[in-house]
């Protein structure tokens, strides 16, 4: 029995099939990098920036995506390409947040379900840290704002009650953003009472001036 044709045929295949994933996962490296920079932008102020990195991201994605898709679905749902999917959502997440615009949805970034969801678990997180630079800036109102949005998002996500296999472990993600919304309602409520007692000081100082 000679099995060398059908041993060389094997070969080739799985030679084809790794570098197509590697060329998959560079991608996907690439991409959450853009993106983590991205963020980084944002929170900075810098949206003309984040707004090139997040582009480069999505290019990233679809590179990979070309790579893998349609010969290589396993690879392709190995999953290092949708944690570039989500981190990519996150990123266009909290711009959103951050800026108060509207959510942009899957279709509207070429993202799947799963990973956008979990993109917008993670994205409660950068809103905490906006929050958290405003607070020092002293900015309540635009620090309500964020934390309505942040609300608003975990409301949705706890509405999502599938298997982990469906959702990408999305229970995970919601309940870390559940620990992240009670912290920073926490931070928000602090600040309010430090800027009533403030307030309250300098009302008594005037008083006790024009006496």
């Amino acid at each position: 029995m000679n099995l060398s044709p059908l041993g060389e045929e094997f070969q080739r295949r799985f030679e084809e099939k790794t570098a197509a994933r590697e060329k998959a996962l560079v991608a996907a490296r690439r991409s959450i990098r853009f993106s983590a920079n991205a963020i980084r932008a944002i929170h900075r102020g810098e949206l003309d920036q984040a707004h090139e990195l997040m582009e480069q991201s999505r290019q990233a994605i679809e590179a990979g995506r070309e790579a893998v898709a349609r010969e290589h679905p396993d690879v392709y749902f190995a999953g290092f390409l949708q944690d570039a999917q989500k981190e990519y959502s996150e990123a266009r997440l909290t711009e959103a947040v951050v800026t108060g615009t509207d959510l942009p949805k899957p279709e509207d970034l070429g993202v799947e379900l799963a990973p956008y969801l979990n993109g917008m678990g993670e994205s409660i997180g950068e809103g905490r840290r906006a929050i958290l630079d405003l607070l020092r800036k002293g900015e309540i109102e635009e620090s309500e704002r964020i934390l309505t949005a942040m609300e608003d998002m975990y409301y949705l996500l706890v509405s999502i009650d599938y298997p982990d296999a469906i959702t990408g472990h999305l229970r995970r993600t919601t309940d870390i953003a559940r620990s992240i919304m009670e912290k920073t309602r926490g931070d928000l409520s602090l600040s309010l009472v430090q800027r009533g007692l403030r307030d309250a000081l300098e009302r008594h100082v005037r008083e006790l001036r024009s006496e």
